[in-house]
């Protein structure tokens, strides 16, 4: 899959939904995730499994990630992993992942699947989508569990269960483990996918996705092909951002030749640690602009 950092949005869909499937492709979401888990009744399982030739070679010409989402691999997940390998995704997504124990399994799962199919081993990413207390909090330690882990994603129905949160739209009672989820994420060298906005209004969606990249989230998920676009404009860094980073990057070098230390420009000292993060959005804004 591409760098995790470009994939700007991550999109769950049900899994026997051929509608569904085709407002998702055309929804612009970067990642599309096929949801073989709560998106799909098991009893629907067994078609979904069947779609998975065509749909995700389709998804990938259309330029997308292509992710499935399995089953446990103690309920439905063996099944889930035969139908999906032969379809090549991208990504096998994980629920409620909370040790490196189960990572390890899966990992040594797909590694299986990878050589009886002559896939290169390893090509195939590992997504935990952590959606239990016990899971945000040792997700450094999940990570660890398969080198195939790049990303991690925050979960939010669930995970508010399991905190015995009242689930609103403001979404204050997920606001620690947001913030937690982050910093263990990059504590553990990956990247961070902040959590759905599982309500209607995209203006809400817009917001909590602006509190998101403020905490240092450069991507999210989302389960309305309807926010895509919204959302992709929040991870993508426009003309404003990039303006000012470059303006930073000026006024640092510039005092820096005078033989200062740091710059202050528009209220801001800019000092080394500043400096890195500019650079840094600016060569993710010219990796973005490439890969469109």
């Amino acid at each position: 899959m591409p760098d995790p950092d470009l994939i700007r949005t991550w999109l769950f869909g049900p899994g026997a939904d051929a509608a569904a499937h085709e407002a998702m492709l055309a929804s612009g979401a970067d990642a599309l995730i096929l949801d073989l888990e709560d998106f799909t009744p098991p009893q629907r399982r067994e078609a979904a499994r069947r779609s998975l030739p065509t749909l995700l070679p389709r998804w990938t010409q259309g330029g997308c990630t292509t992710v499935v989402r399995i089953n446990a691999l103690e309920s439905d997940g063996p099944l889930d992993l035969a139908a999906a390998m032969p379809a090549r995704p991208d990504v096998i997504a994980y629920p409620m992942a909370q040790s490196a124990e189960q990572m390890h399994a899966l990992d040594l799962t797909i590694g299986h699947w990878e050589r009886a199919l002559g896939m290169a081993v390893g090509i195939t990413g590992i997504l935990p989508v952590c959606e239990t207390a016990l899971g945000v909090a040792d997700v450094r330690r999940l990570a660890a569990g398969s080198r195939r882990i790049r990303a991690a994603l925050l979960g939010t129905e669930d995970l508010a269960a399991d905190l015995c949160a009242e689930r609103r739209e403001d979404g204050v009672e997920l606001d620690y483990a947001r913030r937690r989820f982050v910093l263990e994420c990059r504590a553990a060298g990956i990247e961070p996918i902040d959590a759905p906005y599982t309500f209607g209004a995209v203006e809400g969606a817009v917001a909590e996705a602006a509190f998101a990249r403020r905490l240092g989230y450069r991507c999210k998920s989302l389960v309305l092909p309807g926010h895509a676009d919204a959302l992709n404009a929040v991870f993508t860094p426009d003309e404003a951002q990039i303006g000012r980073a470059k303006a930073m990057v000026r006024a640092f070098e510039a005092a820096r030749a005078r033989g200062e230390d740091r710059a202050f420009l528009d209220g801001l000292w800019v000092e080394v640690p500043t400096v890195r993060n500019a650079l840094r959005l600016i060569e993710r804004a010219d990796r973005l602009a490439t890969r469109r």
